[in-house]
């Protein structure tokens, strides 16, 4: 499996849900099930049964974390000389000319996109148009709803 980018900010993120399933989330499933079991017959337990899929759960993301951080190529941002270009990591503040707004935005890994917080996804439309642009270029990105033109105001490091 190739390396996937993430910022060091959701490498964080990840470890600490790792360390929060691993510490609290898995013990407390262990003694629920056996409180469930202690009370009896488990073919008709319902807290034994919901303890087991919970725990279910809970191996499933931690085996699905532990994947992504020994995958993960951690990318410090601030680490890097970009030359005011756009990159994996910049915040990046656009004028966007069909909306007559400004919008900011992170360019992060795709486990840590979320556009209500401003974080697209390196491999989004919208990421692939800014990649490599400057402050003051243009960039126009196809989406569902037409074409978006926007200008590049300011490109940091953070």
């Amino acid at each position: 499996m190739s390396k996937v980018p993430l910022t060091v900010r959701g490498a964080d993120r990840l470890r600490e849900e790792l360390t929060e399933l691993k510490q609290v989330a898995r013990p407390k499933v262990i003694q629920d099930i056996a409180e469930a079991r202690a009370h009896g017959d488990l073919k008709e337990n319902a807290e034994y049964h919901a303890a087991r899929e919970q725990q279910g759960f809970i191996e499933g993301r931690i085996k699905e974390i532990e994947s992504k951080l020994s995958h993960a190529q951690v990318i410090d941002v601030t680490t890097i000389n970009a030359d005011g270009r756009v990159i994996f990591g910049a915040t990046v503040d656009v004028y966007e000319e069909e909306e007559d707004a400004e919008h900011t935005f992170q360019i992060v890994g795709d486990d840590e996109a979320d556009i209500k917080q401003g974080l697209i996804s390196v491999g989004s439309p919208m990421a692939r148009a800014l990649i490599g642009k400057s402050v003051g270029d243009e960039a126009a990105v196809q989406t569902p709803n037409g074409k978006r033109h926007m200008e590049i105001l300011a490109v940091r490091y953070e």
